[in-house]
């Protein structure tokens, strides 16, 4: 058996970069730190790290043991959650990660409901993934997952709950927001924002520009919705943006990508979860209108 206290060392080193800084977060001394790590490599005759000069740097097992730490400590930690949740008399708690970065209005008007209707159920909400949604979920780091792009999975669900189209916000100045759909030659003079996610998960690069050998003469990235729209408001670059935020932002438009993409929001859940509040949260999103 695998003992949990040179996992959390580890974990903590990589979060620190230094022994001294882990020994502390852990409330450990150094010498306990060290003194954990070389009775691990003893019992199971391994070496976890090498130093090199004031550095430590980890060896293959070492790298195999922090990745094991990194999936299986978020779970025993939550275990911890869980068990005081039962302990103070609480009904449970949900878990919902984040992949849709203009969905956090929406969101928000199905937690209002939810928040009365189940008040001994307590409710976080995540967009920051160690190993990505899709991975949060499944190693159980997160109990629902919101997201454009469902994966499937042996041992996932996704329920649809709301559809839109992706569209191209421009100024209503722009030379593009007087015809009826955007070619992806169009934006070959332009720069693009997107949220800071890869190209290869951006439906206007997969879809629209990427088949065409198309690309923007520029792109970047933001964190807000509010900047984006600003940005795009002033003239200086265009973005894809879901149409419903377009619905009452000020001096942009929308035009259909080519053919448009049809897009639609889902909540994954890992098959066989029967709690009764899961269920609520998921009938209360099913009913939400953008």
């Amino acid at each position: 058996m695998i003992d949990i206290q040179p996992l959390a060392i580890l974990r903590e080193i990589d979060r620190t970069g230094s022994l001294t800084q882990a020994a502390d977060q852990l409330h450990l001394t150094q010498s306990a730190v060290s003194h954990a790590i070389r009775r691990f490599e003893e019992r199971h005759g391994v070496k976890l790290w090498q130093r090199e000069g004031h550095k430590l740097r980890l060896t293959l097992t070492g790298e195999y043991l922090l990745g094991l730490a990194m999936r299986v400590l978020p779970q025993l930690e939550h275990g911890a959650t869980v068990l005081e949740d039962y302990a103070r008399g609480r009904r449970g708690a949900i878990r919902v990660g984040m992949e849709c970065h203009p969905c956090q209005d929406w969101l928000m008007r199905v937690v209002d409901p939810f928040l009365a209707q189940w008040p001994d159920v307590d409710l976080d909400v995540t967009t920051a993934f160690q190993f990505g949604g899709l991975a949060a979920l499944l190693n159980h780091e997160i109990d629902i997952l919101v997201t454009p792009d469902p994966i499937e999975r042996p041992g996932l669900e996704y329920t649809p709950v709301f559809d839109y189209e992706l569209v191209l916000a421009v100024a209503e100045t722009h030379p593009l927001a007087q015809k009826q759909r955007a070619e992806p030659e169009d934006l070959a003079g332009e720069t693009l924002i997107t949220y800071p996610i890869s190209r290869e998960r951006l439906d206007i690069y997969t879809q629209f520009l990427v088949p065409a050998h198309a690309l923007p003469r520029r792109h970047r990235t933001v964190e807000t919705t509010d900047l984006m729209l600003r940005l795009v408001a002033s003239g200086r670059a265009v973005s894809a943006t879901p149409d419903w935020l377009l619905r009452d932002a000020d001096r942009v438009k929308g035009v259909r990508l080519g053919k448009g993409i049809a897009k639609s929001i889902h909540l994954g859940h890992r098959t066989g979860q029967s709690a009764s509040y899961l269920d609520g949260f998921i009938d209360l999103a099913r009913n939400v209108r953008i």
